[in-house]
């Protein structure tokens, strides 16, 4: 079913509430999603980006039912990971030699997912234009690792609109559409959780991408996005919100993340969450066992805080297998200027703080000198060492 967005423009997407993993099971979906699909209708028409590969068969016969697949004249490509192009099989056996407009990188990846299939590929670059008919125009703006290396966005002059594919959305399910409908407390826990965990590695090439796009000084009246909801209602809102984002962002808050095996390194983490209330009332404090909560969830609040305290217990002269997968997580995903603290117990050999201590660096923490490394369960005296841990967390 197609849903009106602005002029000749209307939605063909998918709202996928039933999806409950994404990027395999590395990303969790709490509150549904959708792949949004556009199509323009001016002197030209055209589709904008595709969905996944499970409903390409559902798209391409829906899409038939809102008008004669031979009159459309060109594909956009904005994306070629197969949640934005996943239907073009099904589509281009029907239309095949239609021309898909998109990246050059982008070619590489479609070819690479589904073979070269001899289809009709127009590469473009930034400042590249298509006219679509009726004084309008298409303008395409490569955003290379925003968040692959082929993805692009395409502005439609007259309705102003940013077809921003992975960028400004969220995985969230909204099937009013729109943001000004959305559910606010969601639609923005659900926006900064994606920006977290998919774009926070390339935060420093997102803040020059924004900067090339003001540089352009296109009006944008709408951002549709290719997941969650079209921003209609002051859009630029979450334009400036990712300006921020990206900027090394943090709040007044402290997440304790650990893992523990009989419940003494446990029993630091709560020590420490309360000992920061203690010295800090005004800091919010997040605990997470990270073999216990999603991992999604807890990067976004780490996110958000200015600093964490990690523990692990050793085990096999190591850390924890769960700690060591979150961590190599973390690394991943470049949080910047936040501070960190190891604490952890051991029975026997005791490596767990300092390799924690070593694997925080490398994920790009700025470690502190203090830390709790207990043998065996820990004694008053033991805890009486964590006000000094927290005072240089919150220095």
């Amino acid at each position: 079913m197609r849903r009106h967005v602005k002029g000749n423009v209307s939605w063909v997407g998918y709202i996928d509430w039933e999806l409950e993993k994404f990027h395999g099971d590395d990303y969790s979906i709490m509150n549904g999603s959708s792949q949004n699909a556009y199509l323009i209708e001016e002197g030209k028409t055209v589709l904008v980006d595709t969905i996944w590969t499970p409903h390409r068969f559902d798209f391409v016969e829906n899409l038939k039912k809102e008008i004669d697949l031979k009159k459309i004249d060109a594909i956009i490509a904005n994306h070629g990971e197969c949640d934005h192009s996943g239907s073009l099989t099904a589509l281009m056996s029907e239309i095949p030699n239609v021309p898909i407009y998109c990246t050059a990188n982008a070619v590489k990846s479609i070819e690479g997912q589904y073979g070269k299939r001899g289809w009709n590929f127009h590469i473009v670059k930034t400042g590249d234009t298509l006219e679509i008919g009726n004084g309008k125009k298409l303008i395409f703006v490569e955003m290379r690792m925003l968040h692959w290396p082929d993805s692009m966005a395409t502005y439609m002059t007259g309705d102003n609109i940013l077809f921003s594919n992975d960028a400004f959305g969220q995985h969230y399910a909204v099937e009013e559409l729109f943001n000004d409908k959305a559910d606010q407390c969601l639609l923005w826990k659900e926006a900064m959780k994606y920006f977290a965990n998919i774009l926070n590695p390339f935060a420093p090439l997102l803040t020059k991408k924004l900067e090339e796009i003001s540089a352009l000084n296109l009006p944008i009246d709408i951002i549709a996005t290719s997941h969650g909801a079209i921003w209609r209602d002051d859009p630029l809102q979450i334009v400036k919100k990712y300006a921020e984002w990206a900027n090394a962002y943090q709040e007044d808050q402290i997440t304790v993340a650990y893992d523990t095996m009989w419940e003494g390194t446990a029993k630091i983490a709560h020590e420490i969450a309360q000992e920061i209330s203690r010295q800090s009332p005004s800091t919010v404090v997040k605990v997470f066992n990270v073999s216990k909560a999603d991992k999604n969830e807890v990067m976004t609040e780490v996110f958000k805080s200015k600093a964490i305290a990690l523990g692990s217990p050793t085990v096999g002269n190591s850390i924890l297998s769960s700690v060591a997968g979150w961590l190599e997580f973390a690394r991943q995903l470049k949080f910047r200027k936040k501070k960190a603290a190891a604490f952890g117990c051991y029975g026997w050999s005791g490596e767990s703080v300092k390799i924690l201590q070593e694997k925080l660096k490398e994920a790009g923490f700025s470690v502190i000198d203090e830390n709790i490394r207990v043998l065996w369960t820990p004694s008053d005296d033991d805890l009486g060492r964590v006000p000094a841990l927290v005072g240089s967390l919150l220095e």
